[in-house]
């Protein structure tokens, strides 16, 4: 097969356009006072390994000797993973294109495809939605799934394209993915920094961010919520997690932000890589999710079906502002997560054919996981009529621990943990239900 991908990525190499010749990865004894350091010094940390206690980061030798200053415990280092490049089975911006259309055209009736918004140099972010009825809103419960938020992440469509695969080919047939398919709206977004990938092919293996003005923005540090609030990104423009000028300044962000506004999603899953963890809010220390609330609970159950560590990202990496998954949680009560698949044995570029497959089925549990829950619960769910109502609260021993505004369309989708509940309603009159069990699926009837 002709690999252009590949003749691409050595041309950069050899003009030199590419990461720092002198650039390696580096693996180091996985310890707090590692990790802040690194952090603190705005080094690229490329992932962790907590079953075998390491740290990975990209530094050039200058960086790598400010480390050494430390007496850190150096384990490994391989520059010549990065000489290499992606191999060329990963897919590209047009690759993904193809994908989409050429489910949509064999899946007519279960498909439906939309532009959610154009990258700076004017590529179409594509979504694709799997339904029974993919044209219609049927007030059903929204799962959202998306890929490569960071460019050099190339195994992370894999899961998205995988996804969308394993439901159109398995619906009718497959019972379980019958239900899922008929009773939720699930969008997936199979890759969405397509400017950045583009140029991690083109000219860079190891870039990270989108292409503005040529250094580019972190689109995962380009969100509202928590933006330059804890140290969590940078203000430096050649910084692997700059965060751009303001909040959402980069139209990647904004349409996703436009996209998750319409479609209001009960989970969402933004795939990463590499570290073998499950994130959920919030990105800095030291806040987390209420543990009265069910984020926690549903972080370390994906955790377990895939044994990956669940986890803060202030907990397992470090502090990161201004990320989608605490803008979707604060903003539209997403119940988010970061799933970063493969470890520090893979790294960014693993063997296409030693490590795809393994990979997008060991992820499998964790999206088939949310889709089961947001049928079964626990949860409440249900339409209210003539706009009665605008808020749901919900309460334990007197003590309001969940808040949740009803959705404009008059539909609700909590998810909690299995309890007994007072649950009010509010709006235009007030309405309660007192000592609600909750262990599954609780809809009311007014």
């Amino acid at each position: 097969m002709f690999n252009w991908k590949r003749i691409l990525l050595a041309s950069a190499l050899i003009s030199g356009s590419a990461f720092s010749a002198n650039s390696m990865i580096v693996r180091f004894e996985l310890t707090d006072s590692m990790k802040n350091f690194l952090k603190a010094n705005q080094l690229d940390v490329t992932g962790v390994n907590y079953k075998t206690m390491e740290i990975e980061a990209l530094l050039t030798q200058e960086e790598l000797n400010m480390v050494k200053a430390q007496k850190a415990n150096i384990k490994f280092s391989f520059p010549q993973n990065l000489l290499a490049g992606p191999d060329d089975q990963y897919k590209n911006p047009d690759e993904i294109a193809d994908i989409v259309a050429a489910t949509h055209a064999k899946y007519p009736d279960i498909t439906e495809v939309k532009t959610i918004g154009k990258t700076l140099e004017g590529r179409e972010i594509l979504a694709i939605k799997i339904s029974d009825n993919a044209k219609t809103d049927e007030k059903e419960p929204v799962v959202l799934v998306n890929a490569m938020h960071h460019a050099r992440e190339v195994m992370t469509p894999e899961i998205t394209t995988d996804m969308i695969d394993y439901l159109t080919s398995n619906y009718g047939t497959n019972a379980e993915v019958t239900n899922w398919v008929n009773n939720t709206e699930i969008w997936v977004i199979p890759m969405f920094n397509l400017d950045g990938n583009n140029k991690m092919w083109t000219e860079d293996s190891m870039w990270r961010k989108n292409t503005r003005d040529n250094f580019g923005v972190d689109l995962n540090r380009n969100y509202p919520t928590g933006w330059n609030s804890c140290n969590g990104s940078s203000s430096y423009t050649g910084a692997q997690d700059y965060r751009g000028t303001a909040p959402a300044s980069e139209p990647e962000t904004k349409a996703m932000m436009d996209f998750v506004a319409s479609i209001k999603p009960v989970f969402n899953i933004s795939y990463h890589s590499y570290s073998e963890i499950v994130i959920y809010p919030y990105g800095c220390k030291p806040k987390k999710t209420p543990t009265e609330q069910a984020v926690e609970t549903i972080g370390a159950e994906i955790g377990k079906k895939i044994d990956y560590k669940p986890g803060t990202a202030w907990e397992l990496l470090y502090n990161a502002d201004g990320g989608d998954i605490d803008w979707m949680y604060v903003e539209h009560q997403v119940i988010p997560f970061v799933i970063e698949v493969n470890s520090t044995m893979a790294g960014f570029h693993p063997s296409y054919s030693k490590w795809r497959d393994k990979t997008v089925q060991r992820n499998r549990p964790g999206w088939m996981h949310l889709l089961t829950k947001v049928q079964n619960g626990p949860s409440l769910q249900g339409v209210v009529e003539n706009n009665e109502f605008s808020t749901i609260k919900l309460s334990l021993g007197g003590k309001v621990v969940q808040t949740y505004k009803i959705n404009p369309d008059g539909t609700y989708f909590v998810m909690v943990k299995p309890g007994t509940y007072d649950v009010t309603f509010e709006g235009t009159r007030t309405q309660t239900f007192p000592s609600v069990e909750v262990k599954e699926k609780k809809t009311f009837r007014f």
